[in-house]
């Protein structure tokens, strides 16, 4: 009789373990995007801004640098940045990453917080 209780058991917790494993494991990502808005200084999208992230190193060496990025704004501004290959499940928080907007000659900066399966955005003035 023991022998027998001792089996289902097992199996019982089997099929727990196992659903549980299903139910979290196979959960599909969402996409991690970053989305820089570039405006001049009459609040008008800028169209070809060259727009870098970068991580900046908390070891105070620049050769520790793990994120660096660029794109082009878009006509309507828009700089997009995917960061699914540097997000995994599970991970808390992507990146905070500096932001540097330039075309000719005007410039602008900032701070953005990547935070996991989110479209993030942030707004760059150039001057």
């Amino acid at each position: 009789m023991k022998f027998i209780f001792s089996k289902a058991f097992l199996l019982l917790s089997l099929l727990t373990v196992t659903s549980v494993l299903i139910a979290t494991g196979c959960r599909k990502k969402k996409d991690t995007i970053a989305n820089i808005y570039v405006k001049d200084a009459a609040n008008q999208p800028v169209e070809g801004c060259k727009v870098i992230l970068k991580g900046v190193s908390t070891t105070n060496n620049p050769a520790n640098v793990t994120l660096y990025d660029t794109a082009y704004s878009d006509a309507d501004g828009i700089a997009s940045f995917n960061f699914n290959e540097e997000y995994k499940l599970g991970q808390a928080g992507v990146a905070v990453l500096n932001i540097d907007a330039r075309k000719n000659g005007l410039k602008g900066t900032g701070i953005i917080k990547i935070e996991e399966e989110v479209t993030n955005e942030e707004t760059v003035f150039i001057q």
